[in-house]
């Protein structure tokens, strides 16, 4: 029961690995900040996350790629709160469009949410973390933030600042003793391949057949809760898709051949 009565906001929290992990935070006994765009979906979540044994729940919607929003939310969380513990930078948004035709508003708008969205509220609650000289900063990232794949050059191009500005912050912060922890899925079975941005902006509405035999956001979120505990750095979860992140540091030449064996469309 590590995260009983601490303060642990989540982004994304609404459905997926952000939802589960929520039911896994309230299972402790946590004091949950939960974020999403979606108020309503986020007080149902709320609701179930009381009913898991959560010690109480705040809801405070969220556009991450509207800059207002994130900062009216943190302040909406001041009003509240003077301490935080945790905060999961989970919401994010996905793409399947070759970079041939994807307009670069879409470009724009997937960097605006998974990576300045997410460095404009951990800037936010970067000085609470800093001045109580404790806390964990966490990022979901993703395997394509480790490698390039097709179909996901602006997910993945955003996936990979997202993973070495963390890894820059948590030396910055060793002296504030504030933990940096990088949450890297592969597969698992949720819908951000049905709400992934095809070069028009538009959700695909299409469920990929490789996340839909991943492993259940359950069985992830019971691992990086357990791994956030335990203060890893990096969290991988999914998995024998999660080989090809070692292929890809130990025999490059194997995964290039890999990878050139997958069809773009």
């Amino acid at each position: 029961m590590y995260y009983q009565n601490k303060i642990c906001w989540i982004t994304g929290a609404s459905s997926g690995i952000g939802e589960a992990i929520a039911y896994e935070l309230a299972k402790h006994g946590a004091h949950l900040v939960l974020s999403a765009r979606s108020e309503a979906k986020l007080s149902q979540v709320a609701k179930r996350c009381m009913q898991h044994g959560a010690a109480e729940t705040l809801v405070l919607p969220i556009d991450l790629g509207v800059p207002s929003s994130i900062a009216d939310a943190f302040k909406s969380f001041q009003e509240k709160y003077t301490h935080l513990d945790l905060l999961i930078n989970n919401g994010g948004i996905s793409q399947r469009a070759v970079a041939a035709e994807t307009n670069s508003d879409v470009e724009r708008n997937i960097m605006e949410v998974n990576y300045f969205g997410t460095i404009y509220l951990t800037k936010l609650v970067m000085p609470i973390l800093m001045h109580q000289k404790s806390g964990q900063l966490a990022v979901t990232s993703s395997i394509a933030g480790k490698f390039g794949f097709p179909l996901r050059t602006s997910y993945s191009a955003s996936k990979h600042a997202v993973q070495g500005y963390f890894e820059s912050l948590r030396t910055e912060l060793l002296p504030y003793n504030i933990g940096v922890n990088i949450i890297i899925p592969g597969r698992v079975r949720t819908e951000i391949s049905k709400h992934a941005l095809d070069g028009k902006g538009t959700a695909t509405e299409t469920m990929d057949k490789g996340l839909d035999d991943g492993i259940s956001p359950e069985i992830a979120a019971k691992k990086i809760v357990r791994d956030l505990a335990k203060g890893k750095k990096e969290i991988l979860v999914g998995g024998k898709e999660l080989l090809m992140v070692f292929i890809r540091r130990y025999t490059p030449w194997l995964f290039y051949k890999i990878v050139s064996r997958i069809s773009p469309t």
